[in-house]
């Protein structure tokens, strides 16, 4: 039973890990700039926004360049931080050798 004693410390150790990962996740900020700065995003590791600020400038154009130039913006920083959190997980992961995680 010795095995299954080192993998409950293997996963108490994750447990432990884990939550110190989801608070870097929430306290990293990552910023996008899109539409030659007319639209600035930030949104956390974990993928929650947190600010939106657009260039009035930029809303003086039509209406369809505005939304797909946003909704582009909002894809890019949705995949910066998906990215982020990827590689930060993966940290936790590597190298435990439980059976059944990546």
């Amino acid at each position: 039973m010795a095995g299954v004693g080192k993998i409950l410390k293997q996963a108490q150790k994750m447990q432990k890990q884990m939550e110190q990962v989801q608070n870097r996740l929430s306290e990293h900020l990552i910023e996008v700039s899109s539409g030659g700065g007319a639209i600035h995003i930030t949104v956390n590791g974990q993928g929650v926004f947190q600010k939106i600020k657009l260039d009035p400038e930029f809303l003086k154009e039509s209406p369809d360049f505005v939304a797909e130039t946003l909704l582009e913006a909002v894809k890019e920083a949705n995949a910066k931080a998906k990215q982020y959190s990827d590689a930060e997980m993966s940290q936790i992961t590597a190298g435990l050798g439980i059976p059944g995680l990546m």
